[in-house]
């Protein structure tokens, strides 16, 4: 039995799918009034709210904040725009020289990009999966997926999650939450989850802010590294340490590497934030306040990069939390990541088409081939070791 899989009663059950069919009808008059058609994915929605549990009520919440709400940081950044590159104006390279080709974790990987995880449990989540797979594997990037528990919890939904026929080649990451070894969940549950995908490597999500946030969240923390470290040792395949979107400072990076991680995504402020996220979803004025209260928290994702950079050369760095384009993703490999993850741009893309898919990542790759020709370089490894990127100074007038 698992610790964490606490069963709504009955009662509480049909009263939650008569709000969800509720929800649903007031979403479906809503769209109606704006003059709006729609779309494919929208009526997947409208329908996936009829009958579901809690848990997949909240995965299908999560995609419809994160595509409809402004849930994006707005004070903090991610830091990456205080660097700026040295122009080459003079190259002296053939464009048609350039790889962006890398390794990671074992696996070759044609660009330094990773479809960070979002999603999974609902049938939206499955086509947006699919799609992201398809894509994945055209370019040979890498992709996660969101937290599997919810398959744990009703293998029904296993299919929500399944890419592997989509990709059978690329770098793909199972997902759950590092706080679950504190609710019944072990080594069982997450070969379970690694199974299920066919995974190259499990990422442990660690979110302490948004579990405060979130109604009936888990916010016993306590006691994790031993169990992160006990994981790490038993499970065959590699485990990566990963925030949501407030950071990894160096020091926690430290007892996380010590503890047999194998890799860190910083996933850093300045992009989605999931304390707004959650107030968006909060049932009581408290949470919705504790939400917007924290909405700005975190370390900014370039910050976290050369912190952890400073302690250990050598680790494989994922930077991700707020990246938009190919040129942060540029100055997110030239102050040492190894690859850079986006979540939001993939998931927008995801949601109108899968050739709004290919067309983003053509763009990425088109910036950050573009970054590397105006700096002189042909490959990543040199674009790390140019010294190119510059810190700017700060205006002491602001």
């Amino acid at each position: 039995m698992l610790g964490d899989f606490r069963p709504s009663s009955p009662v509480r059950l049909r009263a939650l799918r008569l709000e969800l069919r509720s929800k649903a009808h007031v979403e479906a008059q809503r769209w109606g009034a704006r003059g709006q058609k729609i779309s494919f994915c929208q009526r997947i929605y409208i329908v996936e709210l009829a009958a579901v549990t809690e848990t997949e009520a909240r995965k299908a919440d999560h995609l419809k904040i994160c595509l409809d709400e402004n849930v994006q940081c707005n004070e903090v950044t991610h830091g990456l725009n205080r660097y700026r590159f040295t122009h080459t104006c003079l190259p002296e390279i053939d464009f048609q020289d350039i790889r962006l080709t890398t390794d990671f974790l074992g696996k070759s990987l044609g660009a330094p990009l990773l479809i960070s995880s979002m999603t999974g449990g609902t049938e939206l989540a499955r086509v947006i999966n699919q799609r992201l797979a398809t894509v994945a594997q055209h370019y040979q990037i890498a992709m996660g997926v969101g937290s599997q528990r919810v398959a744990v919890e009703n293998p029904d939904l296993a299919k929500t999650f399944s890419v592997r026929s989509q990709a059978p080649d690329i770098l793909l990451l199972a997902n759950v939450g590092a706080v679950q070894l504190n609710y019944g969940y072990g080594l069982a549950e997450c070969q379970r989850m690694v199974d299920l995908l066919e995974a190259d490597a499990l990422i442990l999500h660690i979110n302490p802010l948004q579990e405060c946030v979130q109604t009936r969240g888990d916010t016993n923390f306590r006691g994790l590294l031993p169990k992160i470290a006990q994981l790490c040792r038993d499970l065959p395949v590699p485990v990566i340490a990963k925030e949501v979107g407030n950071g990894i400072a160096a020091p926690i990076a430290t007892k996380l590497i010590e503890a047999g991680v194998a890799a860190i995504d910083v996933a850093g402020a300045g992009g989605t934030s999931w304390a707004k996220v959650e107030s968006e979803r909060a049932t009581d004025a408290r949470q919705r306040r504790l939400g917007q209260t924290f909405a700005d928290w975190g370390l900014p994702t370039a910050d976290c990069i050369t912190a952890i950079r400073s302690v250990n050369p050598q680790i494989p760095l994922i930077a991700s939390g707020g990246l938009r384009n190919g040129l942060e993703v540029a100055k997110a490999i030239a102050l040492g990541a190894d690859l850079a993850g986006l979540a939001w741009p993939f998931l927008q893309a995801a949601h109108d088409s899968e050739e709004s898919l290919y067309e983003l990542v053509d763009v990425l790759i088109a910036e950050i081939s573009t970054v590397l020709f105006c700096t002189g370089q042909t490959t990543l490894s040199d674009l790390k070791a140019a010294n190119c990127l510059l810190l700017e100074p700060i205006n002491p007038a602001m």
